[in-house]
């Protein structure tokens, strides 16, 4: 017991006496791919490790929770809420690590992601790439150019049950931002997205709010 108390202090008394080496990871995906699900695995992972962690979710989606980031099966990590990031900036100062949620609807997230990163902050992002007419999603794509780490995630469709790297809408707006679920959206394959795809019964539809929030260190 002593041995491993000794050993992790002197894991985070080498650690945060290192230089702070900055990296931007961005996650995209279509809805119900698993986007938000992969952001609280590395936020995870990175609080395990003794980082500071804070969790930032855009202040209108509050689809599966008010005051945390929620996956649509119920899992959460408390956040804080904001539609523009220049808002908290400064908040982040104490913290190592910046996960941001449904970063395509921040009009300034290039800039803060840019400005974080160099300066020693690891930040992860989750976000749509496209609208659901297939088009870039704000300015969200500007994050390839200055990410370490791009991941693309696809869903299943939900008509044909094939790879589906697209969102398509069902209900009848036409904004392109419109925050809601398997109410409003389903994940397509190219076919069912230039096709009338059936429209197949979402495990979504019907959930509940998150039974429980993962703790994460704030300070």
């Amino acid at each position: 017991g002593d041995y491993c108390a000794g050993g992790f202090g002197f894991f985070i008394l080498t650690m945060t006496g290192l230089k702070k080496k900055g990296k931007l990871q961005v996650v995209f995906g279509p809805m119900f791919s698993g986007k938000t699900s992969e952001l609280i695995r590395r936020v995870q992972r990175y609080n395990l490790a003794g980082y500071r962690c804070l969790v930032v979710r855009y202040t209108h989606d509050n689809r599966y929770s008010t005051d945390s980031v929620a996956t649509h099966d119920g899992m959460a990590l408390n956040a804080i809420l904001t539609s523009k990031l220049c808002d908290i900036s400064h908040l982040v100062e104490p913290y190592d690590v910046i996960g941001i949620d449904e970063g395509q609807f921040f009009p300034d997230i290039v800039e803060f992601c840019e400005a974080q990163s160099d300066s020693g902050k690891k930040v992860v992002v989750a976000a749509l790439d496209g609208t659901y007419q297939r088009a870039a999603f704000g300015r969200v794509l500007g994050l390839i150019p200055l990410a370490e780490e791009v991941l693309k995630l696809n869903s299943i469709c939900m008509s044909c049950s094939a790879e589906a790297p697209f969102t398509k809408r069902i209900g009848r707006e036409t904004e392109v931002e419109v925050i809601g679920g398997a109410e409003k959206y389903m994940s397509v394959c190219q076919d069912c997205y230039v096709s009338e795809p059936t429209i197949a019964r979402s495990p979504f539809k019907n959930l509940r709010p998150p039974a429980y929030v993962i703790p994460i260190n704030l300070l």
